[in-house]
């Protein structure tokens, strides 16, 4: 199972190693996008939109588990 995506009152752990920080997120997305191309054929994007996105794995950084992933609250948020 994929751990959920943090929000403003919560955040990733690892519960192998206790890493709070540092995670590979795979993830796909698919979005539309406004393309503005220069006379010379260079583009940017000036507008992007999600339309979906799914989260494929988390794996923590520092020990490789993807398996024990978990969302605790973040420190001094009101999880009210």
């Amino acid at each position: 199972m994929v751990a959920p995506l943090p929000d403003d009152v919560s955040r990733w752990r690892c519960g192998a190693c206790g890493n709070l920080t540092r995670f590979d997120v795979a993830r796909t997305r698919r979005t539309t996008e406004f393309w503005h191309f220069d006379l010379a054929g260079s583009h940017r994007v000036e507008e992007s939109e999600t339309r979906d996105e799914q989260i494929e794995s988390v794996t923590c950084r520092w020990c490789g588990r993807s398996d024990a992933i978990e969302v605790v609250a973040r420190t001094g948020s009101d999880p009210a």
